[in-house]
């Protein structure tokens, strides 16, 4: 799936703590104003570090490890940063990005050159350019110019069109594809009613993967109209005020958000599992994680975004749905938006329904899937 990759964030890179630039007296204190601060406090970097999505940091952290040992190979740095603390990296990167100063935009334009021969996405060039620049401006270093670069990726990605290459986008999973999945389970298991949650919450919520993953026990509150569910963090939510999205109940049991949320939280409350993450591994045995009996460790077990889009692209195939079609946990969300603006739906209420900003480009990329059939400009013509 082609997505935007995430704004630049300087907190997911923060690099050792770097020198004042103050002239200090002989006992170390500035001169200039002796009781100021030095360096960030070992509190202050830690919340600092934790800012960003953890799976932001992770991305930002692989793209920039690559760029050094890319770096490394054509001679730039003595050696690639070993594996182990990020401070390596970090320093590295101090290292190199100050040794090439002003050449950096031609190794920007090099090094995305490189990632375009290698055949990378035009979107995972993007975020490794995203991710260098962060480290620039985590590290108190100008960043430089990505004209040059942009100007390669932009040809790039001219190239891959005319050589056929679409966007690789998440296939929408339709109301039809969600019955024939769920019909696929069987409900009289953990793993099974499990799944039907993940893939019956995950489309009526409209929700990222991440997101489905985070919620709690404690999330889900049963109202006389349905259901309320608490969104406590979210991509387009920086400031994690939260949202509460309200799920009615819907005319089929097997697929009515409200129902099977009951059935499953009843499930993992005879279980005596009443606090905690929604969504749990399951292993091999059809064991529940952190119950008697399972395997691994006794934790919580809480599912990740990854085990949910495995799950969506496991019924998906079950349920005999095209193959080749892009089946992952983003599929929920996006058939969402198209199901709910093809049965009319306004875009505003299902943009702050799924947590979508208001013009998303992505939102309207996906009504417009729904337009070009619905109001297409050849309909009545008489052709």
């Amino acid at each position: 799936m082609s997505q935007n990759p995430p704004e630049p964030d300087p907190t997911p890179l923060l690099p050792a703590p770097a020198p004042t630039g103050l002239p200090s007296r002989p006992n170390g204190q500035s001169s200039l104003a002796p009781s100021a601060p030095a360096a960030l406090d070992d509190d202050a970097r830690r919340r600092l570090s934790q800012a960003s999505p953890d799976s932001t940091r992770r991305a930002y952290r692989g793209d920039l490890r690559r760029f050094l040992a890319w770096a490394a190979a054509r001679g730039h740095l003595p050696e690639p940063p070993v594996d182990g603390p990020d401070t390596a990296a970090y320093a590295a990167f101090a290292a190199l990005a100050t040794a090439v100063g002003p050449t950096m935009p031609l190794l920007l334009t090099n090094y995305t050159a490189h990632l375009a021969e290698a055949g990378r996405a035009p979107a995972t060039i993007d975020r490794a350019l995203a991710a260098i620049l962060v480290a620039h401006q985590a590290a108190g270093l100008p960043k430089p110019s990505t004209a040059p670069a942009r100007q390669v990726l932009r040809g790039y990605r001219r190239q891959r069109a005319a050589a056929g290459a679409r966007p690789h986008k998440a296939a929408p999973v339709t109301i039809d594809a969600l019955r024939a999945m769920v019909a696929t389970l069987d409900a009289a298991t953990l793993a099974g009613r499990r799944d039907q949650t993940i893939l019956v919450l995950g489309f009526a919520l409209g929700a990222r993967r991440s997101e489905l993953a985070d919620l709690d026990l404690a999330d889900l509150t049963e109202v006389d109209a349905g259901l309320e569910v608490v969104i406590r963090v979210s991509k387009t939510d920086r400031d994690s005020a939260g949202r509460v999205t309200v799920l009615p109940y819907g005319t089929h049991p097997a697929t009515c958000p409200v129902r099977v949320a009951r059935t499953w939280r009843t499930t993992l409350a005879d279980l005596g599992i009443t606090t905690g993450p929604l969504l749990r591994a399951v292993d091999r045995h059809g064991h529940l994680a952190g119950t008697p009996g399972a395997a691994g460790p006794r934790t919580t077990g809480a599912l990740t975004g990854q085990g949910v889009a495995l799950v969506v692209r496991r019924t998906a195939l079950a349920a005999g749905l095209d193959p080749a079609a892009a089946w992952s946990g983003h599929s929920l969300r996006r058939g969402f938006a198209t199901a709910t603006y093809a049965a009319g739906a306004d875009p505003l209420r299902i943009a702050r329904h799924a947590g979508w900003r208001d013009g998303s480009a992505t939102l309207l990329g996906y009504i417009e899937d729904v337009d070009r059939w619905k109001t297409n400009p050849l309909t009545g013509v008489g052709l």
